[in-house]
């Protein structure tokens, strides 16, 4: 049982704790100021943008994270997303419930296509893997990946203009920063073309939402399936809600049986070890702590 009726009421006690595992509430500078006795911040997950940076490395507080713990289960995912866009799946699904019959509905194979890679983490790279076993050539887009860390069976490219204009589909796999909020506008959207599909199980603020509203109305893309939104949940009048071309998931890419048991597994480690005395390995604040931190 629950010991909180809610995350605002557990947050409230954050004094409490020394400890806390984190999913998706938001620990800002206020809720960390008051908890006076954290020693570790363990995100149960990869993303940590709802966590205070600065306010978490100015307290000396250990914070880590579960990098690629749902890695394969996002990658599935945004897979899946790609080929019931590519094949007109929400609308066949209604088509088949309303009496209609399948002349209706002409799909294409993702055999033969390229998909275009936005990052090139631990998601990124389970997903070249299931598109390259689908036949499918696989384009690389990540300034802050070595050269030797791209398998040769993909290609790398050094633009993000020469990741859309080479790719049938491209999905995002990068965190979200200062430098790729809103890096999926009008230019790269119109570089895709009439064909392309746009995926997103990333973070939703990675794309410019008004340039993708207008890219499908105006058929300058074909398609789009989203798994994150800028606001998550999106609001009761979004404008994507009545297209036919577009699928759209509630941030559900890394939640199955199997990563979610990985998480929390790893998060709980995590904490052990600072307990322990020593820094896990995924600390993302290392190079701020001092040595009486830990």
């Amino acid at each position: 049982m629950d010991e909180y009726d809610s995350t605002e009421a557990a947050l409230g006690e954050i004094d409490r704790y020394d400890a806390v595992i984190v999913r998706v509430a938001s620990l800002d500078a206020d809720v960390i100021a008051r908890g006076d006795r954290l020693k570790v911040i363990a995100k149960h997950g990869a993303g940590l943008d709802n966590v205070d940076t600065e306010a978490k490395s100015n307290r000396g507080i250990v914070v880590c994270n579960t990098p690629g713990a749902n890695a394969r289960s996002v990658a599935e995912h945004a897979v899946a997303l790609l080929l019931a866009v590519r094949r007109n799946l929400r609308t066949a699904d209604r088509h088949v419930r309303s009496g209609g019959d399948r002349g209706a509905f002409t799909g294409h194979e993702l055999t033969g296509d390229t998909l275009g890679l936005l990052g090139f983490g631990a998601i990124a790279r389970e997903t070249a893997d299931l598109a390259d076993g689908m036949g499918q050539t696989v384009l690389v887009y990540d300034p802050y990946v070595v050269d030797d860390d791209v398998p040769s069976r993909f290609r790398r490219v050094r633009k993000l203009s020469e990741l859309f204009a080479g790719s049938d589909a491209v999905s995002i796999h990068a965190p979200l920063t200062s430098e790729t909020r809103g890096a999926v506008s009008t230019e790269e959207l119109a570089a895709l073309g009439e064909r392309g599909i746009l995926i997103n199980t990333s973070r939703g603020a990675i794309v410019d939402g008004e340039a993708l509203v207008e890219a499908l109305e105006t058929g300058t893309v074909a398609g789009a399936g989203l798994d994150t939104f800028a606001a998550e949940p999106p609001s009761e009048d979004h404008p994507l809600y009545d297209r036919d071309e577009v699928l759209l998931t509630p941030h559900v890419g890394g939640v199955t049986d199997e990563a979610l048991a990985r998480m929390s597994q790893r998060a709980a480690a995590n904490v052990r070890t600072v307990y322990e005395g020593e820094l896990p390995p995924s600390t993302v604040n290392r190079a701020e702590l001092t040595e009486g931190d830990v």
